[in-house]
């Protein structure tokens, strides 16, 4: 029999969980290798660590980042690169709101368009960045404004929707009052 919160296999409690150290690395497919490694050193500070080299031809590049950004490996695969363009897989860690900030002015300087900083459900989000073959980049702050509960599931309704609207309240709420006509 196992205890509260555990599975069993064969009628064997399994451990609590298993010992995990977070992301190793984060793949996506590319149709222009050089085309990509460039937009992640350009835009995102990211440099080339390993070059993968198949049957004498370039197939990828191992990415690592200078100020902790997770390691990224680019594979030369065009049709995957097709078929996984427009999806957001995964969101790149940014310590702080202010640090957010410094990514998209530094974004707006080199013209690569986004969607602006915005209050989400916990932190705050910089959505809506495209790399050259169109996956969907989101950039969320390890910061957070809002904290899940310690001790029970925090269920987040309407995400996108609650963000906007306490978003719209706070601004509300920092603008000046309006004068009174006379």
């Amino acid at each position: 029999m196992s205890t509260s919160g555990e599975s069993t296999a064969g009628g064997t409690a399994l451990a609590q969980a298993p010992v995990l150290a977070g992301i190793h690395h984060l793949k996506l497919p590319v149709a222009d290798l050089a085309r990509s490694r460039e937009w992640y050193r350009s835009r995102l500070g990211y440099r080339v660590q390993v070059e993968f080299v198949e049957h004498g031809q370039l197939m990828g590049y191992g990415l690592a980042h200078p100020e902790g950004g997770p390691d990224l490996a680019l594979r030369l695969d065009p049709a995957w690169a097709r078929a996984a363009a427009g999806f957001d897989y995964f969101a790149i860690g940014v310590p702080d709101r202010a640090a957010m900030l410094d990514l998209a002015a530094r974004l707006d300087a080199l013209g690569q368009p986004h969607a602006g900083v915005h209050e989400a459900s916990l932190g705050w989000i910089l959505p809506e960045v495209t790399d050259p073959d169109g996956h969907a980049l989101r950039f969320y702050t390890m910061e957070h404004h809002t904290g899940p509960r310690a001790t029970a599931v925090t269920t987040i309704r309407d995400p996108r929707e609650t963000a906007e609207r306490r978003e719209r309240e706070r601004q509300r709420s920092a603008s000046p009052p309006a004068e009174s006509a006379k």
